[in-house]
């Protein structure tokens, strides 16, 4: 089958937008503060779907906007919101977006990080627009004493929220392990989304190693480390919580354009099978994706689900799995998984027929290895979109690190 070569960042986009977004919602990411919500609440930053734009939208408190923005300041002091992370883990980077946010974008930010060992009692619940902090609000957060923490990113000016300019991306060096984030505004204005790209770490001394874990979850630290393509939906996907919500919380890959024009005329023409014993489909093209392991561990049942995947799921997928070191892990990602000179794939589950908007369970009699790995490459023929990877096993005692 012909191979498709790892996908290429776009020029001016940094390489740790391939992490997860450890502040989604979708990953339990919370605004637990925010001193003012006037034009629209902090909650939106949060949001999963890009920003949207409706130029006719007002509500009772001025123009509708589709991020948080404050009201002009007319008091002393500058704007800043607490976002608790939904997975707690180390931040690669930041990407301050003010889409949209053109005439009435912050002109700076900045962003400070704490770990704390018990999470704040502090909720903010329902519409918060035209709202700003109440006093024993701020008393309550006071107690963070959150002017303190460690600085991610200085004071800094941001961009408008042109098409051109939204992204303003902030690579974050700060090796502790992070649980919130104040989001200062200097002094007032609108911003889009904060997306704070990282690597879930989980405290595996605190359990058992005989539990059955996904090992691969996004909240036990599983991250995408490379992929062939993501033109609808990113591999990261795959790895988030719960079942997917549409096929936009999934990876779904373009259609390949080496595909057959007909697939009976070119079966023919080369004396091939349409099908191979296990009715998989043998045409050209496949398209992966690699996975590390949140821990290290033996690998005893899969879960591939192809939820939402009606007309366009992969005809067939495998799954190949290694243990590599940190070094060969830096090496592979550099080159963006363009070689294997150790040969160190192996396959841990054989090409396997799938279904449209299905769930398929691989039990240990499926697998073919059942040594320790620390990442896997999910293979799909020829293209298509798969909603969730599920890889549940027991870790085990070597903690893998990497120098991500």
């Amino acid at each position: 089958m012909a191979d498709r070569k790892a996908v290429k960042i776009v020029s001016g986009q940094p390489d740790f937008l391939q992490f997860n977004n450890l502040a989604c919602e979708t990953a339990g990411g919370n605004v637990i503060f925010a001193t003012d919500e006037w034009f629209a609440p902090a909650s939106n930053l949060l949001k999963r779907e890009p920003p949207e734009f409706i130029a006719s939208a007002f509500t009772e408190y001025g123009k509708w906007m589709d991020g948080w923005e404050t009201r002009r300041k007319r008091i002393p002091g500058h704007d800043w919101c607490i976002i608790q992370l939904g997975v707690p883990g180390i931040i690669h980077g930041l990407d301050v977006d003010t889409s949209f946010f053109t005439g009435n974008y912050s002109p700076s930010a900045s962003v400070q990080a704490a770990c704390l060992d018990e999470a704040p009692a502090l909720t903010l619940e329902g519409d918060r627009t035209g709202m700003a902090a109440s006093d024993s609000q701020f008393e309550a957060v006071a107690k963070l004493h959150s002017e303190l923490w460690e600085e991610l990113v200085p004071v800094t000016e941001l961009k408008p929220g042109y098409s051109d300019t939204c992204h303003n991306y902030f690579p974050i060096t700060y090796p502790s392990r992070v649980t919130h984030l104040r989001l200062n505004m200097y002094p007032d204005g609108g911003i889009a989304r904060l997306k704070v790209y990282g690597v879930g770490q989980k405290d595996w001394s605190a359990l058992p190693t005989q539990d059955q874990l996904d090992l691969v979850a996004l909240v036990n630290g599983g991250v995408c480390l490379g992929y062939s393509d993501a033109h609808f939906g990113h591999p990261r996907n795959m790895i988030g919580l719960g079942r997917s919500a549409n096929m936009g919380d999934g990876w779904e890959t373009a259609r390949r354009l080496d595909r057959p024009k007909n697939l009976q005329k070119i079966c023919v023409l080369f004396g091939q099978f349409q099908v191979d014993g296990k009715g998989i489909l043998q045409v050209p093209g496949y398209e992966w994706a690699v996975l590390r392991l949140g821990h290290p561990g033996v690998i005893s049942q899969i879960e591939i689900d192809t939820n939402h995947f009606k007309g366009n799921f992969p005809d067939s997928c495998k799954i190949e799995a290694c243990h590599l070191t940190p070094e060969e892990e830096g090496k592979y990602v550099s080159g963006r998984w363009s070689s294997d000179p150790g040969n160190k794939w192996r396959v841990l589950l054989q090409p396997q027929k799938l279904q449209a908007h299905h769930r398929h369970f691989y039990s240990c009699d499926s697998l073919a290895l059942s040594g320790p790995v620390t990442h896997v490459r999910l293979v799909i023929a020829p293209d298509g979109g798969v909603s969730r990877l599920r890889l549940w096993g027991r870790p085990t005692s070597t903690r893998h690190i990497s120098k991500l």
